[in-house]
C-alpha cells in the first residue's frame, strides 16, 4: 500500500488563487454575458519587447543546426547569463557569478530551499504573507498543525506587518526561528523596507543564528543603471529602499536572495529567475550551504530552458533593459491610477509606489465579502487580503498588472458601484 504524504492533510483550504478561480467560474456560469476585468492575480499582460523575441528566435534557429545545437545547460545556468546578472544587478555588491544559480523562477526556488533543512527547522514569515512560503512549509513538514481558533499553523512564527507598525515587524517581540522569509517590496501589501529596517533584520538574523530568505521579485538594479535608461522608471522609487539584501553589511553570512524575470520583463510564462547563495553562508559548524544548494539544483532541477536563458540574455542587453524599464513604468502608472481612484472613494491605500500592488483597507467588511461585492457589482476580480494571512483581514489587494484600458474601465466600474 502506498501512503500519502500526511502533510497534505494539514492544509486548511485550497490555495488562495484556486479559491478565487472557483468563485470566478461560479460567477461566470451564472452570468455568461458579463465581461470580467481581472485585477487580482499578479500576472503580467503586456507583450514582450522585440529584442527578447529576437533572442528566442535566434536560439530556436541555432537549435535547428548541427553546428549550433546545444543540449543540457550548466546545472546553475549559463556562465554568460550569470555574469550579466552579476554585472547588472549586483555591480557594487561583490556577488560572484558562481554564487548565482539560474532557475525556472523564484517560486520554485523558494520551495526547493526548504530541502536544505530538516523537519525540525522553524520558520518565520511576514503576515500578510505570500501563500507559497507557508504552503511549502506545510508540504515539507515544518508548519505543524493548523490551529482553527488562531487561523494559523502551530510551528510557524507570524510577524505582524500592519499600517500601525509601518508594515515592518517589531523584531523585539519575534521568537527566534531558523529561517525568516522576507519579501520587499512586499507581496501582497506593496510596501518596501527601508535600509535601516533591513539593517535591523540582518542584525536580528546574526544575533539569532538565523537565515533570511529574501524574496526580491519586485526589485531591480542595486547600483547605477546604464546612463541610457536613467530617466525610465522601475518599481522601486524611494532612494531609501534597497534593491537587494546584499546592500546591507553582513548579509552575505545570513541571507539567500531570490529574483525573477517574471515581473521585471513579463516572463511569467517563459519562467526564468535566479537565487543567490553566497559562499559565506554557512551552517552551524562551518559547512558551506553553497555545496548543498548546488547538489539540490543539480538533482531537482536540470538547468533552465536554453530558449528562456537566451531571452534573459537579451533582456540584459541595452535594448532589453530599456524595455524592462518601460514595462515596469507602465505597470506602476496603472497602480497610480488605481490607488488615486480608491483614495478618492475614501479608502486608505498602501503600496502602489514601489510595487505594482495596492493594499486597500475596506472598513466594515471582511475581505471575501469585499471581493464578492466588487465581483458582483463591478465585475472586477481582486484578491481578498485575508487569503494572505490573519493580518490581511479587512483588506483587498488590487494589481496594476493589466492592460491600460482595462484599468481605466475597472476604475470607472468600481467608482460607480461603490458610490451608489
Amino acid at each position: 500500500m502506498v501512503h500519502r504524504n500526511g502533510n497534505f492533510a494539514k492544509f486548511k483550504a485550497n490555495y488562495l488563487f484556486v479559491d478565487i478561480a472557483n468563485r470566478r467560474k461560479a460567477f461566470c456560469d451564472a452570468n455568461p454575458t458579463a465581461k470580467l476585468i481581472s485585477l487580482g492575480i499578479g500576472d503580467t499582460t503586456e507583450p514582450l519587447p522585440s529584442p527578447i523575441i529576437d533572442g528566442f528566435i535566434r536560439k530556436a534557429q541555432d537549435l535547428s543546426t548541427a553546428e549550433r545545437y546545444s543540449g543540457y545547460p550548466d546545472y546553475n545556468g549559463s556562465a554568460k547569463l550569470r555574469q550579466l546578472i552579476a554585472d547588472t544587478f549586483y555591480s557594487n555588491l561583490e556577488i560572484h557569478p558562481d554564487e548565482i544559480f539560474i532557475s525556472d523562477g523564484s517560486k520554485p526556488d523558494l520551495a526547493r530551499i526548504q530541502l536544505l533543512f530538516g523537519p525540525q527547522t522553524t520558520i518565520a514569515v511576514q503576515d500578510p504573507v505570500y501563500p507559497a512560503y507557508v504552503d511549502g512549509a506545510v508540504i515539507s513538514g515544518k508548519a505543524g498543525d493548523y490551529n482553527e481558533s488562531e487561523g494559523r499553523y502551530s510551528s510557524i512564527v507570524y510577524m505582524s506587518c500592519t499600517p500601525e507598525n509601518g508594515f515592518f515587524p517589531d523584531l523585539s517581540k519575534v521568537k527566534r526561528t531558523h529561517l525568516i522569509y522576507f519579501c520587499s517590496p512586499n507581496n501582497p501589501t506593496g510596501m518596501a523596507a527601508t535600509k535601516s529596517q533591513l539593517e535591523e533584520l540582518v542584525r536580528f538574523a546574526e544575533n539569532n543564528n538565523s537565515f533570511i530568505i529574501f524574496d526580491a521579485a519586485y526589485s531591480q538594479f542595486t547600483g547605477s543603471p546604464p546612463s541610457f535608461i536613467l530617466r525610465v522608471s522601475e518599481y522601486i522609487q524611494d532612494p531609501d529602499v534597497p534593491h537587494s539584501i546584499y546592500s546591507i553589511e553582513g548579509s552575505k553570512r545570513v541571507a539567500f536572495e531570490t529574483q525573477s524575470f517574471s515581473k521585471l520583463i513579463g516572463f511569467t510564462g517563459v519562467r526564468l529567475g535566479w537565487t543567490v547563495c553566497p559562499r559565506k553562508l554557512e551552517y552551524e559548524g562551518g559547512t558551506p550551504v553553497w555545496d548543498d544548494w548546488a547538489r539540490i539544483m543539480g538533482t531537482c532541477f536540470n538547468g533552465p530552458s536554453n530558449l528562456a536563458e537566451e531571452g534573459g540574455i537579451a533582456t540584459l542587453s541595452p535594448e532589453g533593459l530599456r524595455g524592462m524599464r518601460e514595462m515596469t513604468s507602465f505597470y506602476l502608472e496603472n497602480a497610480t491610477i488605481i490607488r488615486e481612484a480608491m483614495e478618492r472613494l475614501g479608502f486608505s491605500c498602501y503600496g502602489g509606489r514601489n510595487s505594482p500592488y495596492i493594499w486597500v483597507r475596506i472598513p466594515g467588511k471582511d475581505s471575501w465579502a469585499a471581493f464578492q461585492e466588487l465581483l458582483e457589482k463591478a465585475h472586477v476580480v481582486t484578491t481578498p487580503g485575508v487569503g494572505f494571512g490573519r493580518e490581511g483581514a479587512g483588506f483587498i489587494r488590487i494589481s496594476g498588472f493589466a492592460h491600460r484600458q482595462d484599468v481605466l474601465e475597472a476604475v470607472a466600474r468600481i467608482t460607480k458601484a461603490l458610490s451608489n
